[in-house]
């Protein structure tokens, strides 16, 4: 592979200026905050603990660990109480534990509850382990070698669209990629291995051999990353077979044509999706917790969608991003469909089936397909335009965004 890596490093790794600014606002804000607690500790984790962040990444995670003396029920209503009385605009984000975030400047902070413990096995909840994957990655990159290797990593990834575990994203973690990264050496390394992966590819950094013990549930993702502090975990569960698909293709385009344009994220422009007369639209989603919010426009965006293959407008391509608003675009193949559509029956061998849908449907020539009955409807809309603005006023729409409004029409 040619290609200028040290020329990708200068633009993703952020520099000994900007590292020493946030050094002194994360040790500042720990020292504030670690002089109201008490038997409990805040430490700065994610990529910044692990020293695998990114040029201009201003989210800094934050974990107060409380000792055992505490129980996980008490430790976020105590955290939120000292938070308040040290710091301004605490926002609560609700979950299985909750959890606060603190603009302070440009810089977000989370701060996350978590209890102390040594051993996997006493954690309550997922995030309580923590801290044990930062230990466990900074001894495996102490030597800092491998450190720029898990940056450009990250970089190509969150290019291509695959990084995030959300659950409206379905990708890779911070904390996988900095497992896989290491497991496989070096990004090219990596990405020569991604390019050759199957599906159920089974990945076992500490030789705990747990995959064929998991829960069928944590089994489902086409890699199995067994979670190298917790044997009994896979890191990617959440991991769809799209983003897997869509990996190991960027991967083999990057190895057939090593390029710095795979380390650009392309959103396309509402200009550009119009130039291309797709149907575009802007929609506002309700307040709340990044994931929920982000799952509910993903179910718009996957409804509308279903909608317009089940008229028949078909689908040849879309997608969706989100910033403060969220864009969807839609390439279709048809604007205007028949006016009539084939509404189906249960198979000619189902007699009493058969003879309800008659009943049902009297009046309606019974039509034959293979070994199916149909019937032809007439469409309440057969043009894109009226469908579209009275599918946006759906109900089913407007229980997960507070609006939609269309900017083009193909």
């Amino acid at each position: 592979m040619k290609m200028n890596i040290n020329k990708i490093l200068e633009k993703i790794k952020p520099t000994k200026k900007e590292e020493e600014k946030i050094s002194q606002v994360v040790y500042y804000f720990l020292e504030k905050l670690n002089k109201k607690l008490v038997k409990a500790n805040a430490i700065v984790g994610g990529s910044f603990a692990k020293s695998t962040w990114l040029k201009e990444d201003h989210d800094i995670d934050i974990f107060v660990i409380f000792d055992k003396v505490y129980s996980s029920e008490e430790i976020s209503p105590m955290l939120k109480y000292i938070l308040e009385k040290t710091f301004r605009g605490i926002k609560t984000i609700h979950g299985s534990r909750d959890y606060y975030q603190i603009d302070i400047n440009k810089y977000n902070f989370e701060i996350v509850p978590v209890l102390k413990i040594s051993n996997p096995k006493e954690a309550k909840i997922i995030t309580d382990i923590s801290p044990l994957h930062i230990k466990w990655v900074r001894e495996k990159t102490e030597d800092n070698k491998l450190n720029d290797e898990i940056r450009l990593v990250k970089s190509f990834c969150k290019a291509q669209g695959v990084y995030g575990a959300e659950s409206y994203i379905k990708g890779f973690s911070g904390y996988a990629l900095e497992i896989l990264t290491i497991y496989y050496r070096s990004f090219e390394k990596f990405l020569t291995a991604v390019s050759k992966w199957k599906s159920k590819e089974i990945i076992d950094i500490e030789k705990y051999k747990s995959a064929k013990k998991l829960n069928q549930s944590k089994t489902q993702s086409p890699l199995i990353l067994i979670d190298p502090v917790q044997a009994d975990r896979n890191v990617t569960a959440v991991l769809s077979k799209e983003k897997f698909d869509k990996f190991i293709s960027a991967a083999k385009s990057y190895i057939k044509n090593p390029s710095e344009e795979f380390f650009i994220k392309k959103i396309p422009s509402v200009k550009e999706l119009k130039k291309k007369n797709y149907l575009v639209l802007k929609v506002k989603p309700f307040k709340g917790k990044e994931d929920i919010i982000g799952s509910k426009i993903l179910r718009v965006f996957e409804y509308i969608r279903n909608k317009l293959n089940e008229e028949d407008f078909i689908v040849l391509e879309d997608g969706w991003y989100w910033d403060k608003k969220a864009i969807f675009w839609y390439n279709l193949k048809n604007k205007q469909v028949s006016p009539t559509k084939r509404h189906y029956g249960p198979p000619v061998s189902k007699k009493s089936n058969l003879e309800n849908f008659k009943e049902k449907w009297k009046g309606y020539k019974i039509l034959k397909e293979k070994n199916k009955v149909y019937i032809n409807v007439k469409r309440e809309y057969n043009l894109l335009k009226p469908f579209i603005k009275n599918l946006v006023k759906d109900e089913e729409i407007k229980r997960y965004v507070k609006r939609i409004k269309i900017l083009n029409f193909p």
